[in-house]
């Protein structure tokens, strides 16, 4: 009888003690997990040792793959070096543009870097650092266009556009009827393919393709009055996270790494 009362004490014991084991370990779980809820996104790029950007990939010269297919350009190199002021390294999220703003929102990636122009509509959702480059949109035509002059001439021609651009919007505006394309070079070859009469797109693209490629049989005939500034793409409420990327902006601009990467792609300071 006592042997049995001793047994029955101790697997009493054994089950408040693992009650309490339970108990603890749930706690320190809820811990655990509270603690990371509480951490701003920034901080989870810093723990993480990684921030991942979203970018296209297929746009020179800022996002695309050179000839031994390495990810490169403008935007590329600023986003590194953004990570490196930040004290992390960079994952590259490689997204069509039109699926760019939904990656984002689904948390696929912490910021976009693809020259994502600022305005009022996009504003109003998502969060953007400093402008770090100004460029002007272009009217792009075949060599041998005489029909499109100027952008009025568009009413009723087919424009490649990416669906969900600025550019985009400046055809619409214009009465063209829109074709989706991928990108830049999918709109290019969309004219000389003569699939489309033009696109509207970045000047600074025009002007890089023509150095790579000077007998692309394509011109620019028009040039869209106002210039547009770009900037990284946040989603909101992660503001630690946007201040402390303006501040590497800032400080690449103050110590001249800014300008260096501007006049590695451009010749010039892109900034104004």
């Amino acid at each position: 009888m006592k042997r049995r009362l001793f047994i029955g004490a101790l697997l009493t014991l054994a089950l408040a003690l693992g009650i309490t084991g339970c108990a603890s370990n749930n706690k320190q779980a809820d811990n655990k997990g509270a603690q990371i809820a509480n951490n701003n996104l920034l901080q989870t790029i810093k723990s993480n040792g990684v921030i991942r950007i979203g970018t296209e990939g297929t746009y020179a010269p800022f996002t695309f793959h050179d000839s031994n297919g390495n990810l490169t350009g403008f935007d590329v190199d600023i986003a590194n070096e953004i990570a490196k002021r930040l004290g992390v390294k960079v994952q590259f999220i490689e997204t069509k543009w039109d699926g760019m703003f939904a990656g984002l929102d689904a948390k696929r990636f912490d910021a976009v870097v693809n020259q994502v122009s600022i305005n009022p509509d996009r504003q109003a959702k998502y969060d953007f650092s400093t402008p770090y480059i100004v460029s002007k949109a272009v009217l792009i035509v075949r060599n041998d266009n005489q029909d499109i002059k100027g952008f009025e001439d568009l009413k009723g021609k087919k424009s490649a556009q990416t669906l969900t651009s600025n550019l985009a919007d400046i055809a619409r505006k214009y009465g063209a009827n829109i074709v989706q394309s991928d990108g830049f070079n999918q709109s290019i070859d969309l004219i000389t393919s003569k699939r489309v009469d033009a696109t509207i797109n970045d000047n600074l693209s025009y002007l890089d393709m023509k150095k790579q490629k000077p007998d692309v049989p394509i011109k620019v005939v028009a040039e869209y009055d106002n210039a547009e500034q770009s900037a990284v793409l946040f989603n909101k409420g992660n503001k630690e996270l946007v201040d402390a990327v303006n501040k590497a902006l800032a400080d690449m601009k103050a110590d001249g790494t800014y300008l260096k990467i501007s006049e590695k792609w451009f010749g010039t300071d892109v900034s104004k």
